[in-house]
């Protein structure tokens, strides 16, 4: 057996192993991945001790990079939350919206309130606002609850401080801000693609009533909140400073300036000045005591801690696979068969989606294999294809994905009405990603 062949038989066994255990086995992902990644180093013939100080070296560095942001970025999700801040978003952009454009609001809000929240987080808070939505309203649950949804996965994958993205622009060696500006970029026409257009033929499919879950917290909405534009401006100040930092590079700024917006817009300075500034802005204009301000941040540790972890993990398996050197013989490959990388990326991700259900293992696992592929490559390129991973890292939700039972159990829907709604969304939220992802490949 030649050693490239050896390579690649260990990378598609340490894959399957990962996916085996948390489909079937029900292991938790963090352990999958750490067994992967043994598994790999022992077929690729590489010392048990090497594979150990491989996998903890990927850890260490993924956690150093990735993990303070992933827990900035939930202390600022969970101060928009409690200071009634998202609340205040959704109530100003439903009051000014037309019965026809409520679709389209709906969009907008899961995608401000997808832009600093983790998905399931976001999906909790949005729930009640959909069904209030609906029953005022009168309108289709599946018309309002898709583009809301449709607005809060596209963020979810394309888009920093979301821990897929972070892991990929990190492994891959991305400029964030260029990320950023280019996810945004992507993320707002395929939102009108798989939200608003999408959900005119959903709806047609699929009739739900908005059940009575939520009922008795339509009342119990904080009187006091922080304003709207105060909100906004709070939402989009981690955005705009990663960006700044991007422009100064692209004009080639000089001197203090230059100094200022390099330090400022650093992901870790940049989300930890708007969790500084989210205190007085999100928390005590919207109310919030010292001591509950205090508790809120706290409490929004512990639920992140198997996200921190699993991406920890997944930087593991990454770095096992470039110490091994798996990832520059799947390389070698996908420069040999003249596919697109970007085609390639989207790919891997997919089929990693559809085993794992996971849509952060995809990311974080495909971005591994992609490494060797993106050294070398132009900045603005190496973002696309944190992109592309991203746009399938989101394809097909079904059965083996929480995020498929909490929609289905949240809009009372069957297996079926699940898969004719949410599923085929988040498939035409991938592809639609994919394609956007190709048009500004041809123009960057």
């Amino acid at each position: 057996m030649s050693e490239s062949t050896q390579l690649l038989l260990a990378a598609l066994i340490g894959i399957a192993v990962i996916v085996v255990l948390i489909t079937v086995v029900k292991l938790h992902p963090f352990l999958s991945l750490t067994l992967g990644s043994l598994t790999v180093g022992a077929i690729a013939g590489m010392s048990m001790e090497d594979t150990v100080a491989s996998f903890s070296e990927g850890v260490g560095s993924t956690v150093a990079s990735v993990g303070m942001l992933i827990a900035l970025g939930a202390m600022f999700g969970k101060l928009l939350a409690d200071s009634g801040g998202a609340d205040q978003i959704v109530d100003t952009i439903i009051g000014r919206s037309s019965d026809r454009m409520l679709p389209w609001a709906m969009a907008a809000i899961g995608a401000l309130i997808g832009l600093p929240m983790f998905f399931e987080i976001g999906l909790v808070l949005l729930m009640p606002v959909i069904f209030l939505v609906a029953r005022r309203s009168g309108k289709s649950l599946i018309a309002l609850g898709i583009p809301a949804l449709a607005g809060l996965s596209a963020m979810h994958g394309f888009v920093p401080p979301h821990p897929g993205p972070l892991a990929a622009i990190g492994q891959l060696e991305a400029d964030l801000g260029l990320t950023l500006g280019l996810g945004i970029l992507v993320a707002i026409p395929t939102i009108v693609v798989a939200g608003p257009l999408f959900a005119r033929f959903a709806t047609a499919w699929v009739d739900v009533p908005a059940p009575d879950l939520f009922k008795a917290e339509e009342t119990e909405r904080r009187a006091e909140r922080p304003s709207f534009a105060m909100t906004l401006a709070t939402v989009l100040l981690p955005v705009v400073l990663m960006l700044a930092k991007t422009i100064a590079d692209i004009t080639e700024a000089e001197g203090v300036v230059r100094s200022a917006l390099d330090f400022v817009g650093t992901p870790l300075i940049a989300l930890l000045i708007s969790v500084l500034v989210a205190l007085f802005t999100l928390g005590t204009a919207g109310g919030m005591g010292w001591d509950r301000i205090s508790d809120s941040i706290g409490a929004s540790l512990g639920p992140i801690a198997g996200i921190v972890f699993i991406v920890a993990a997944g930087g593991g398996f990454k770095q096992t696979l470039v110490d091994t050197g798996i990832a520059d013989v799947v390389a070698s490959w996908v420069e040999d068969s003249n596919f697109s990388v970007l085609l390639v990326a989207w790919l891997v991700a997919v089929l990693i989606r559809l085993a794992t259900g996971s849509a952060t293992v995809a990311t974080v696992t495909a971005a591994g294999i992609m490494v060797p592929l993106a050294e070398g490559l132009p900045s603005a390129e190496v973002s696309l294809i944190v992109l592309a991973i991203g746009a399938g890292s989101v394809f097909f939700s079904h059965v083996n994905d929480a995020g498929f039972w909490l929609v289905k159990e949240y809009f009372g829907m069957t297996v079926g009405q699940t898969i004719k709604t949410w599923s085929l969304m988040e498939t035409v939220l991938s592809v639609a990603g994919l394609v956007f992802v190709l048009l500004l490949g041809l123009v960057v």
